[in-house]
């Protein structure tokens, strides 16, 4: 703050200096003649010109030196003045900006410099002209003691007059607090002060600095009485209207007390409706105390408070909430397992959970609601299951989107202290079911935020706990809620972002994704069904066959879900339904040999085996989230000193699987007829094609040494084998994940025989007995056993 006082100073400090110094005050000036206004030296005002001698005088200033000499009328009445009209002692002004108005009159900016006399006027015509002497002020030797408190005085009242409402520019008190000439502060405080025209020029025309600042003193003090006297008329009339408002509120709650005192009013009838509807409920003792307490209140309260309304909505949602509403379950298995299996082709772990729990159910009344995390890639019908199983069960179904949600509020409600106070969105989805053991399906779990706001993962750790969610109390309500018989599930894409605390809460169901299979059922019976009727069209206008299908989701769609495969189909059905509004009326047939005339060239590339034994190049499989995929790995040695090159975006993890089967490679060369100098005089080069897509993943382990040992040997690879595995130092085949997936990519290249870990055998249980039956699996412990069905001509057999 100091420092900006400090530059305003200097500032006005320069502008002054410049004006009053560096210009030289000419003896003859234009004259320009005011009404109802003195102007002091170092005040900056607006004036309107509308004369024709006043406008002239200021073209005249502006075209030379632009300055003029201010003089006030005597009298403003007087609308052409003579010399005799006005005082003899003005000031001399720079006009510093002009404009021009459309009326004619002009209005300038101007800035007093300095007092001048009038030695001598003239009018020539146009303007009067005056010959001028400046007016010094008087200079003391140095500020006497008297002279330095009343400028203190006049500061102080000035400070004073500031806080009772006279309007001071924030400037002037600055100016006011650092200037330090006796004749510049009354000056300045003068050009604030409301006087009269007359008491003006007087000040003015004193050149004594000591006396101008008393006489201002003394205007100052008349000023601070008027004010305070202003200020108490104001406070007493102020008082008089708040008493007149206080006594027309005391009249209308007066008439408010009568009107209640009345049989039948509207208050009334509420409260009744309210203490009616308290006798059928059954609560426990502590909502009933205080859904009584609420009542009593509203009792007490003027209808038209607010406060009424907040007690009001509360006890809205208190009786709207569905304590003691619950639907009655379908018990029947039978008939749950032909809904669910009539919605959902496959995915037998999630169904197998809800008939297990409706066997339960069926024996004990008691049982609460399970928590179900259904976690898989998106459109493998996660949503759309949970409202097949709210159907299996009988219970109504409630979906809430927990996607980007920030706020605590937003679950567990806000305080009824805030205005436009709600509860949370659970309580609010309990009551628009109108039952309390709904399906309720939290949706995008793993997508929650948190910032300053709170958390809601933790906010929901109460909800999905099955220990106390039987006494949920949202901020709102204030008192439990047993949310024990919802049954709730959440679903994710991943479990990664979810807290682990959070995660401990819920029961984890992968659904990994359909097979082709899968696909095929659910698009024979699901997909085409919806899109013909959405279409608008009839089986007797459109018919789908299974190898259009399968061309469709094998060389159109690379996904774990449906979505994709739905959109595809739709995009045939509406161009079917063009030609139908054109005026086709014969059945089209969509086969797999006209698909591409409806959705152009295929969009995905088919893995396809090179059905050649080669050497170095060898086939194995690898997981991704729309299912599994051929993986071809290919290594090369050349002429260098031993180094080893990895491309095709390879991952940290498949980096050092690599290394890992060129470090056993090296350590078991004896074994394998390999020259060791090999290893000194060659570089070695191992790539995956598709380079622009990341790899990772232990998998490719076994792949990439049996890459190599064709290499090293020169043994060509089986093109019709595939292998999957992790692999140590000293030669062990590992177990990996994803089995499923990897075996089906591999049936779906036509691949029959398959090498993989003999841990992974347990995981053949979730392949299609089909392809069991199809492939031929060969199980291995160590990489030996994958040498010899793998490379044409086996290995010495040796222990590592």
């Amino acid at each position: 703050m100091a420092k900006k006082e400090e530059d305003y100073e200097d500032q006005l400090d320069e502008i002054l200096d410049d004006a009053e110094e560096k210009m030289n005050i000419p003896d003859e000036l234009p004259v320009l003649m005011l009404r109802d206004i003195v102007v002091f030296p170092y005040m900056v005002v607006p004036l309107f010109v509308g004369r024709e001698k006043s406008k002239n005088a200021i073209e005249h200033a502006l075209s030379s030196h632009r300055m003029v000499l201010l003089l006030t009328q005597k009298k403003a009445e007087v609308e052409e003045p003579k010399q005799e009209d006005a005082y003899t002692i003005g000031t001399v002004a720079l006009v510093m900006r002009m404009l021009k108005l459309p009326d004619g009159r002009v209005r300038i900016l101007a800035q007093g410099m300095v007092r001048a006399k009038v030695e001598e006027m003239e009018e020539d015509g146009l303007f009067y002209k005056a010959k001028v002497s400046v007016l010094q002020d008087k200079e003391e030797a140095e500020p006497v003691l008297k002279t330095e408190a009343l400028m203190r005085n006049v500061r102080g009242d000035l400070e004073k007059a500031a806080g009772l409402g006279k309007n001071l520019p924030p400037e002037v008190m600055i100016i006011a607090a650092n200037v330090e000439e006796p004749g510049r502060l009354a000056d300045l405080t003068a050009s604030h002060l409301e006087l009269k025209v007359s008491e003006a020029q007087k000040l003015l025309e004193m050149s004594d600095p000591g006396v101008r600042l008393l006489k201002v003193y003394n205007f100052l003090t008349n000023e601070l009485e008027l004010l305070d006297v202003q200020s108490k008329i104001s406070t007493e009339a102020k008082g008089e209207m708040d008493k007149l408002q206080k006594q027309y509120f005391l009249r209308q709650q007066m008439k408010a007390i009568q009107k209640e005192l009345g049989e039948g009013t509207e208050i009334q009838e509420e409260i009744s409706g309210y203490q009616e509807k308290m006798k059928k409920l059954k609560v426990t003792a502590e909502v009933r105390a205080e859904l009584e307490k609420q009542i009593e209140r509203l009792t007490q309260m003027h209808p038209e408070s607010a406060e009424t309304a907040v007690v009001r909505n509360f006890l809205d949602w208190m009786f709207a909430l569905p304590w003691n509403k619950t639907t009655v379950d379908n018990l029947d298995l039978i008939k749950a397992k032909s809904i669910l299996d009539e919605d959902h082709y496959g995915l037998e772990k999630v169904k197998e959970r809800i008939l297990e729990y409706l066997g339960v159910r069926k024996l004990s009344k008691r049982i609460k609601g399970p928590i179900l995390c259904f976690v898989g890639p998106p459109g493998v019908g996660k949503t759309s299951l949970g409202r097949s199983i709210a159907r299996a069960l009988g219970r109504k179904f409630m979906r809430m989107s927990l996607g980007g949600v920030r706020d605590e509020a937003e679950i567990r409600g806000h305080r009824r202290t805030y205005v436009g106070a709600m509860p949370g969105r659970i309580i609010q989805g309990i009551r628009r079911c109108g039952s309390n053991n709904p399906v309720f399906m939290l949706d995008e779990v793993d997508k929650i935020g948190a910032d300053f706001r709170g958390d809601p993962s933790s906010a929901l750790l109460e909800v999905l706990d099955p220990e106390q969610n039987n006494t949920f109390r949202d901020h709102y309500l204030g008192v439990p809620y047993d949310l024990s018989k919802a049954m709730f599930i959440t679903t994710a894409n991943l479990l990664d972002p979810i807290q682990p605390a959070f995660r401990d809460r819920m029961e984890v169901i992968h659904l990994p994704g359909y097979t082709e299979e899968e696909k095929l059922q659910i698009a024979v019976r699901h997909l085409v069904p919806k899109q013909i009727r959405e279409n608008a069209l009839s089986d007797k206008l459109i018919r789908f066959t299974r190898g259009a299908i399968q061309k469709i989701i094998s060389l159109y769609t690379r996904e774990a879900g449906v979505r994709n495969l739905e959109r595809e189909i739709a995009s045939v059905c509406r161009k079917v339904a063009r030609k139908v509004a054109e005026g086709r009326t014969r059945i089209t047939q969509i086969t797999a040999q006209n698909v591409e005339k409806y959705l152009g060239p295929p969009k995905i590339f088919k893995d396809q085996l090179r059905k050649t034994d080669r050497v170095g190049v060898a086939t194995g499989v690898a997981w991704t989230a729309s299912g599994g995929e051929l993986l071809f790995v290919e290594s090369t040695m050349m002429k260098g000193k031993g180094g080893l090159l990895l491309t095709g975006s390879l991952g940290d993890v498949m980096k050092e699987s690599a290394q890992a089967a060129l470090s056993y490679a090296r350590s078991h060369a004896r074994d394998y007829n390999i020259d060791a100098k090999i290893f000194s005089q060659n570089d070695f080069h191992i790539h995956i094609p598709e380079g622009a897509i990341p790899k990772d993943g232990p998998s490719a382990g076994v792949t990439m040494a049996t890459a190599l040992i064709s290499v090293f040997t020169g043994m060509k690879i089986k093109w019709d084998v595939v292998m999957t595995g992790e692999i140590t130092l000293r030669g062990d085949v590992l177990p990996v994940g994803g089995i499923k997936e990897k075996v089906l990519a591999a049936r779906r290249a036509g691949v029959t025989k398959m090498i993989m870990p003999r841990p992974n055998k347990k995981d053949l249980i979730d392949i299609p007995a089909q392809v069991r039956k199809e492939m031929d699996f060969i199980f291995v412990e160590h990489i030996r056993t994958v040498f010899e069905h793998a490379l044409l001509i086996p290995p010495k057999d040796k222990d590592a």
